[in-house]
């Protein structure tokens, strides 16, 4: 098991009072399996990714990811677990201005200590990002930023992939192309996947499906 949530509560403190965001949700997600996280916004689908990546704490319940207790780190331990175990790709593509793409690719894996000059090479190919290693971020489309990140996110070989409506920011073409390479390189890392994303069609392409409704797994 990569990912186990057991009956998991967050709450928020708004002007209003607290804002319960997850009702004590529970999900598991094996090795190498895939799953999108689906519901409408103001769900909890987020959170519960933040909670996933060691982002933010839960108010109770267990968060366990590469078979540690999240709750029982402290945000260096999380730090940590996010560098060698866990990869996050969001909307925003958050590149580093300064490098260009080759450095970008290479910057969570060296950081970690597991940069793998092949397997970044075969990153580079299968991303067709060959011809544009000397680039830098502002020079590139969103469809090129995104493929950027996605390759930097996989090439820690990371055992958990979180990804938060990774084509939000792409036309549907660009996004589709960018979905297909994403889950094809997961797959060739042999991560688990979870994905938030508000389109059924997109879910339909992962191994299961689960939606959130007010909180709680519908």
């Amino acid at each position: 098991m990569v990912l186990l949530l057991d009956t998991v509560k967050k709450t928020y403190p708004t002007s209003e009072g607290p804002l319960a965001v997850l009702n004590g949700v529970s999900l598991m997600l094996g090795v190498g399996e895939t799953m999108a996280l689906t519901g409408e916004s103001g769900s909890g689908k987020s959170t519960l990714l933040h909670l996933a990546g060691g982002l933010d704490g839960a108010d109770s319940g267990k968060v366990v990811v590469d078979s540690q207790d999240i709750s029982a780190l402290d945000e260096a331990g999380r730090a940590k677990l996010r560098r060698s175990s866990v990869g996050l790709i969001f909307q925003q593509f958050n590149l580093i201005p300064s490098l260009d793409v080759a450095h970008n690719l290479g910057f969570h894996a060296r950081l970690a200590g597991r940069f793998d000059p092949v397997w970044q090479a075969e990153l580079i190919e299968r991303l067709g990002l060959s011809a544009l290693l000397k680039r830098y971020p502002e020079q590139l489309s969103g469809g090129q930023q995104q493929r950027v990140a996605i390759g930097r996110t996989l090439a820690v070989r990371p055992k958990l992939v979180l990804a938060d409506e990774p084509t939000g920011n792409l036309d549907e073409a660009t996004g589709d192309a960018v979905m297909a390479l994403m889950l094809s390189l997961v797959q060739a890392t042999g991560a688990a996947l979870l994905m938030v994303t508000h389109s059924p069609r997109l879910a339909a392409l992962l191994d299961r499906q689960v939606h959130l409704r007010a909180g709680l797994v519908a």
